[in-house]
């Protein structure tokens, strides 16, 4: 027998579920796999189908290969808990991407009145730390990295013996000192403030999405958007000086988290909820429905320059700039009169007799005092604005932004000349997506913006109409 402080020592369960979504409370379990160990050789097998008695998406079909009528005489989860139990109980819990198979089998036992609890131990997290500087570890590039080889890949028994080869491999290749350290912070605990269940620590999934944190009554206080769910929603306690933190570590009783796909979905996600919900401390947007844009007069000799609300139905060549604030539009405006040396009287924005104040501190090129043709004045004016005019729309028609997570599950995120028109899940709700009358978000126009400029890794642009 090992010695005892040999790492992945002791009793093991390398785990797999495959389930009919990526929500542990609204989705169900379709199948388990099972393999055990016992100080690192395999002592046992199991694998059985559930039947989840709802609808198996068409995508979750494809996917996994598990349709509606092979689940149709399984089990259900009611039938199979006392075998589950009887071989997770007293065992470390491995699985890749642990919290949503753990969070997933705890939901469907307290679906039954029952508790279940075990150690855990994540594969994804665990190659990770394993290869730092080495980029991917969902399965199929661990399988590739270490040349494991599956008989039936996106089936649970079949997932579940290539975590139980992953770890023997582990304990070959590392020294028994460093995977033990390893593991060690791995499984470390992670706090939480004590009126929070504890379990939440290992059930948060490590995955991009929407967190959101609950107070007293159930009120929202906060919503936030994670590429790590996990470590994002636990750094908020790790930090008790911050003082923002502080106030949610003091408030927070309940946290609830939405998976999406990818970043971008998580980015789009915490905004429309934000918007929607109005969470108690999400400053920064809240009352966001309010933005100010700058106007230049259509003289064209000598043009006013206005600060006024900003108008979403506004052709996109009249304003210029999205302003959170009056004083920011205000400030953006200053900052162009300095770099570009314009006059703040010409533009309107100083009534004083003579020259301009500009002028006076040698930072007008003098059109208040004749010294440059207004109508020069005008055209460097429009110039130095063009830069935060509202773009146009590049596209022929509608667009989509595509998301895969590593369950295969998948998230298309339309639009139309900037405006949000909703998400779908497969090419076959695409397909029968009706066009919807969305108005202009001032913060979603950012967001695809910056994925335009820079799209995030993972995410596919898809031109839906042609012109």
């Amino acid at each position: 027998m090992p010695p005892t402080d040999q790492p992945l020592a002791g009793e093991i369960a390398c785990v797999d579920l495959e389930t009919t979504g990526g929500h542990a409370v609204r989705d169900r379990v379709i199948e388990a796999g099972i393999v055990l160990l016992r100080d690192g050789a395999v002592v046992g097998e199991y694998s059985t189908l559930v039947n989840p008695g709802i609808r198996i998406p068409y995508a979750i079909q494809q996917f996994t290969g598990i349709t509606e009528a092979m689940v149709a005489d399984a089990p259900p989860f009611a039938e199979v808990a006392d075998e589950l139990m009887a071989r997770l109980e007293g065992r470390l819990f491995v699985a890749h991407n642990a919290r949503f198979d753990y969070g997933f089998l705890r939901s469907e036992f307290r679906r039954l009145g029952r508790r279940f609890r075990a150690p855990v131990l994540c594969t994804v997290r665990l190659s990770r730390a394993l290869t730092p500087d080495i980029r991917g570890h969902n399965l199929d590039a661990v399988m590739q990295r270490y040349g494991i080889a599956c008989d039936a890949r996106h089936r649970a028994l079949g997932d579940a013996r290539v975590l139980a080869d992953f770890l023997r491999i582990a304990r070959e290749r590392w020294p028994a000192d460093q995977l033990a350290a390893i593991i060690g912070k791995l499984r470390g605990t992670q706090r939480l403030p004590p009126q929070l269940d504890a379990t939440v620590a290992d059930e948060l999934p490590d995955g991009p999405g929407v967190y959101l944190f609950y107070g007293e009554n159930d009120a929202l206080l906060y919503v936030g958007k994670a590429k790590n769910l996990a470590t994002r929603v636990l750094s908020h306690f790790a930090d008790a000086r911050a003082r923002r933190e502080q106030e949610l570590s003091r408030l927070v009783r309940r946290i609830e988290w939405i998976e999406t796909a990818g970043e971008f979905g998580a980015l789009v996600m915490e905004l429309r909820l934000i918007k929607e919900r109005r969470p108690l401390l999400n400053r920064r947007l809240r009352g966001a429905d309010e933005f100010w844009t700058i106007r230049l007069g259509r003289d064209s000799d000598q043009p006013l320059a206005r600060i006024v609300e900003f108008d979403p139905a506004l052709d996109p060549g009249e304003g210029y700039g999205m302003f959170r604030a009056r004083a920011d539009a205000a400030r953006a405006l200053d900052g162009l009169l300095r770099e570009h040396e314009l006059c703040a009287k010409l533009l309107g924005l100083e009534r004083a007799e003579g020259s301009c104040l500009g002028y006076q501190l040698g930072r007008c090129r003098g059109a208040c005092v004749g010294k440059e043709p207004a109508v020069l004045h005008a055209l460097r004016a429009r110039m130095a604005l063009a830069g935060l005019k509202r773009r146009d729309w590049p596209f022929p028609g509608r667009i989509g932004i595509r998301e895969r997570d590593w369950r295969g599950i998948e998230e298309i995120h339309i639009f139309d000349r900037w405006c949000y028109q909703g998400m779908v899940s497969s090419a076959v709700e695409l397909s029968e997506f009706q066009r919807r009358s969305e108005s202009f978000d001032p913060d979603l126009y950012r967001v695809l913006v910056g994925f335009l400029e820079r799209p995030v890794y993972g995410a596919e642009l898809l031109t839906l109409d042609k012109s």
